[in-house]
């Protein structure tokens, strides 16, 4: 990548859809890219689209920038620079690069005036540090329109305009660009405006190969999804960053944003499309998850079983189940999914009991009953305050000389009532020792 001037990349949004995805790829990689080399990283909102481009999607964009800690130099808003962009349409009329072309307007069905570029018709080739050599012949292109007006410059002339009077050195963007490079090219010659130097970006795809689109694969495009379900900042950049990319760094897949920075190079995108897999991220999440402060999960817990059960038992039991509950959840949403799904009812409601569930498999009634009478004198000689691991160092040597499935499934389900369950100890500990027995009893009860 030779280019001379210090490095200047921009990510060039629309306003007219929500933050997806292969937004933040693009983002992402501008921001490692431009920080790798001590450069400046412009965001710039393309917004000369003016029917389709809105307040809120902008907004959306700059918020989830922030969220993510993708931090620009410079901001700039398109369609604030219409006078920039005015004074270089006229240099080109004035050159005789560009010339005013009287044909019928596409909305109104009338004659009015655009504005188009003389094509030499020339074979354009450029280099992509991805691609390679790419060779298109212009000749096909004919004389395309670059503006509506001389005060309405459209896309591909504002694009150029931008690019070059901000300094921009570097253009990374997706290869759906490709198709444009050509004709920027041409505007850039007619300027006499630098060439940047170009990348393109392997399309992010879904698990069946199909480019990922709203259109297609709904919520699930947008970076807001994400946010909601409570997907960790670092966890999306860090799998995000290695769609198409490859650090080198052998197996590991871990990376904080300062290690993606240091590691950064082009030279290690990957041409082909990158698959998006969201198995994937929840696994990266869960990594994330399990180096963060209990506290932070604490928070979530409470929000939300505060929703269902009472404020005070809720503060009382969450930080008891905190532990258990991070080793089975991916993103702070599957929270919520357990509780939908009773999970954690028995920690705050006294669970019905099946009699026959009581009973492991072939035990007798009888040996059951003995079970539970001495798994109830057992608790009864533990302190007020104990814990899983002093539960198990009472009732272990007994559940292994008797069999740990006839004596520990019986309190595991009286306990929870359920099948699925946190180990019997961690039970104990978390209800507390009046609880506990009150439950085992009423086991005892239940299969008398």
């Amino acid at each position: 990548m030779k280019n001379n001037s210090p490095v200047a990349v921009r990510f060039a949004p629309s306003p007219t859809g929500f933050f997806h995805i292969g937004s933040v790829r693009t983002a992402l990689f501008n921001f490692l890219f431009a920080r790798h080399y001590g450069g400046q990283f412009v965001l710039r909102i393309e917004d000369t689209d003016v029917a389709r481009s809105k307040k809120e999607y902008e907004d959306n964009i700059l918020e989830n920038m922030r969220w993510l800690g993708l931090e620009w130099d410079v901001f700039a808003r398109q369609s604030e620079r219409a006078d920039i962009h005015a004074t270089e349409l006229q240099k080109l009329l004035a050159s005789g690069a560009a010339y005013v072309s009287k044909e019928k307007v596409e909305k109104e069905g009338d004659r009015g005036e655009v504005i188009r570029l003389r094509n030499p018709g020339t074979i354009v080739t450029f280099h992509d540090e991805i691609r390679g050599d790419i060779s298109v012949d212009t000749t096909d292109l004919g004389d395309f329109i670059i503006a509506r007006s001389p005060t309405e410059p459209l896309f591909h002339f504002s694009v150029v305009v931008d690019d070059f009077l901000m300094g921009i050195t570097h253009v990374i963007r997706g290869e759906d660009h490709i198709s444009n490079t050509p004709r920027q090219i041409l505007i850039q010659e007619a300027l006499g405006a630098p060439r940047p130097i170009y990348a393109h970006l392997p399309l992010i795809l879904a698990a069946d190969r199909s480019k990922l689109s709203k259109r297609k694969h709904g919520e699930r495009v947008a970076l807001s999804y994400y946010k909601q379900a409570g997907f960790l900042r670092a966890a999306l950049i860090n799998y995000i960053a290695l769609l198409g990319w490859n650090p080198n760094q052998n197996e590991r897949e871990i990376f904080s944003l300062d290690e993606l920075i240091h590691l950064f190079d082009i030279a290690h995108i990957q041409k082909a499309g990158a698959i998006f897999n969201e198995e994937k991220l929840r696994w990266f999440n869960r990594e994330y998850m399990r180096t963060q402060p209990p506290e932070l999960l604490l928070q979530d817990i409470v929000k939300v079983l505060s929703k269902r059960y009472f404020a005070g038992a809720v503060e009382t039991l969450a930080p008891k189940i905190v532990s258990s509950i991070r080793e089975r959840v991916s993103v702070t949403s599957d929270v919520e999914t357990m509780m939908d799904a009773g999970e954690f009812s028995y920690f705050f409601e006294t669970p019905v009991l099946d009699a026959k569930k009581i009973i492991w498999k072939d035990t007798s009634t009888e040996t059951t009953r003995a079970h539970l009478e001495k798994i109830i004198s057992f608790v009864t000689t533990l302190t007020s305050d104990f814990d899983a691991e002093k539960a198990k160092m009472v009732l272990w040597p007994y559940a292994e000389h008797q069999g740990r499935g006839a004596v520990l499934w019986p309190m595991r389900y009286a306990l929870s009532g359920r099948e699925k369950s946190p180990d019997p100890f961690t039970l104990a500990a978390i209800l507390g020792k009046e609880e506990t027995i009150k439950r085992l009893k009423a086991a005892l009860v239940a299969i008398s």
